[in-house]
């Protein structure tokens, strides 16, 4: 695995999903009117933006300094963690959106634990850098779902 490149991939992905999130957004201002919808749109953009960031720690690290984004990801998932969980206790009614946002904040956990103790990853033969990459694309693929669902507008009635 080319650390450098699918970080880099992963990055500009992420950061055009942010975008593409922001217009939705825009041409939804009612969203941003009740505070149980922002929150979750918020929740979403930062299902995006956070792994983003992550992606771009992971590449000014990368293998010859992976202190530097291990330090980064335990941080950003210790956030993602905390503000899914915010979302978490808030959420009422609709068990996938419940679902979605426990499996995010189990998969930032163990971002944050891998980040803090690499070992773990060696013990499944992967580099600590490689398992981190395959929960940041496990936490991208369930914030899709959760935009999917959010969309069709089974997510918006459960939290309003």
């Amino acid at each position: 695995m080319d650390v450098s490149t699918f970080y880099a991939l992963f990055s500009a992905t992420c950061f055009t999903l942010v975008g593409l999130w922001w217009n939705v957004v825009q041409s939804h201002a009612d969203w941003m009117r009740d505070p149980a919808l922002r929150r979750v749109v918020g929740g979403i953009y930062l299902s995006f933006l956070l792994p983003a960031l992550m992606g771009l720690f992971a590449q000014v690290g990368g293998t010859e300094q992976p202190q530097f984004w291990r330090a980064a990801f335990i941080a950003l998932a210790v956030v993602g963690c905390g503000c899914t969980l915010r979302l978490l206790a808030r959420a009422r009614g609709h068990h996938f959106v419940t679902w979605q946002q426990a499996g995010a904040a189990v998969l930032y956990a163990l971002i944050a634990v891998v980040g803090a103790f690499p070992e773990l990853a060696l013990r499944l033969g992967l580099r600590p850098i490689q398992a981190e990459a395959l929960m940041l694309i496990a936490l991208i693929a369930l914030g899709h779902a959760l935009v999917w669902r959010f969309m069709a507008g089974e997510g918006r009635a459960a939290e309003s």
